[in-house]
């Protein structure tokens, strides 16, 4: 740990470091990776190379049926990013996460990219699959909200990072402009089924594997296309598909391949001085029959954010800071099949709001204040429990 944290300062040391700047708000979904404030400067030719990050923390107070755990803070997330213009059309983006301190460290990207031409960009490396609008577009200082959308970690397992390569671009349409990305990777593993979670759960299919090689040699693939309207926003349709199990061992055949796929319809909309951010996504999964019906071969969930200005001024010598109401609401269902013997609804699922308030000093740092309330209820249609609780944090690029 020692020895990276080392290597790490020393690698910052030897940067142009870049401050923060304002967020460009013509960027696509398509260009999230790149739509951070330190790149900017660099873009412009102030540096060749550039560092910079997000770091975001968080108070919680929580009770389920009446029990609670006290009051809690946590520093969620320390991200570092680090940027190079390789040559006038050779990018190259990382990104390298510190969760909880050093509970956790993951690299999440680490891609170059080559532009052929703006509508055709050859990229590989360690990068994020286009699934919904989340999954690239992740960053804790976009987001009015501190937790993330259930849909978007237990339906889509963001971040989702996988070792691939592939195609993007952009294409101008008039004022508006249409994206598109097609990229193929190793693939999710067998942990969709293999875990501790006792139903199906796509985000332990993720593993550190993933970066060296393919659990079983045949490759995933994922895209989106996405129509970006002038002054209005950006819908997005996505896919992914692969297989998922090891079906043979030394050649020999010990299961049928079985595969996971996802659809989502994803849109950032302006409508007046209201934002509306969503995404829908549909799970399908090949199960094997040894598992028991717990083991949803269909999932879907869906989110919509919905931000509102209520203030904007100067404040206590702050310049335009903006006070916005929001509120989320949330549904996810683990298993959407039907009891064999029955014919009736599996449930195990969730319903959640998450009102509240977020103060925003510019596009790059804001203090949020939540309540979140969510009614589970379990594989047989019971209301399991009921979970509220109060949540104060700030996130803030540098």
């Amino acid at each position: 740990m020692k020895k990276l944290l080392s290597l790490i300062i020393l690698f910052v040391l030897g940067l142009n470091v870049v401050w923060a700047q304002e967020a460009d708000s013509s960027y696509t979904n398509l260009e999230a990776i790149f739509n951070r404030p330190f790149i900017y400067e660099a873009q412009r030719g102030a540096s060749s190379a550039s560092i910079g990050g997000y770091v975001e923390g968080n108070t919680n107070y929580f009770t389920t049926d009446g029990v609670t755990d006290g009051f809690s803070m946590e520093l969620r997330r320390f991200n570092i990013f680090l940027f190079a213009a390789v040559h006038e059309r050779i990018k190259f983006i990382s990104e390298l996460e510190f969760e909880h301190g050093t509970e956790e460290i993951a690299l999440e990207t680490a891609l170059l990219d080559f532009e052929i031409h703006p509508a055709f960009v050859f990229r590989m490396g360690i990068l994020l699959p286009p699934i919904g609008y989340f999954n690239q577009n992740h960053d804790s200082p976009k987001w009015e909200f501190i937790d993330r959308p259930l849909v978007s970690t237990n339906i889509i397992p963001a971040t989702l990072s996988e070792m691939g390569m592939g195609f993007y671009g952009k294409i101008p349409a008039g004022k508006h402009k249409l994206t598109y990305e097609l990229y193929v990777t190793n693939g999710l593993q067998d942990g969709i089924i293999a875990n501790t979670e006792n139903r199906t759960f796509l985000n332990a299919g993720k593993s550190e594997e993933m970066f060296a090689e393919d659990n079983n040699g045949t490759p995933s693939f994922s895209s989106r296309i996405a129509f970006n309207v002038s002054r209005l926003g950006e819908f997005g349709v996505s896919g992914y598909t692969g297989i998922y199990n090891e079906f043979e061992i030394e050649g020999e055949p010990v299961d049928d391949k079985r595969r996971v796929s996802l659809f989502a319809l994803d849109y950032n909309f302006q409508l007046a001085n209201l934002k509306l951010i969503g995404e829908t996504a549909w799970v399908s999964i090949d199960i094997p029959d040894a598992y028991g019906q717990q083991f949803g071969n269909s999932q879907v969930g869906t989110h919509l954010d919905m931000i509102y200005p209520i203030l904007k001024r100067d404040m206590l010598g702050w310049k335009g800071v903006t006070l916005n109401l929001i509120n989320r609401l949330e549904y996810v269902d683990y298993n959407r099949d039907e009891f064999e013997s029955t014919d009736t609804k599996i449930y195990d699922e969730i319903y959640a709001i998450v009102p509240g308030l977020s103060l925003r000093f510019s596009s790059n740092t804001l203090l949020r204040f939540n309540y979140r309330r969510h009614w589970e209820r379990d594989f047989l249609g019971n209301p399991v429990s009921k979970t509220a609780g109060l949540q104060f944090g700030f996130a803030s690029y540098f």
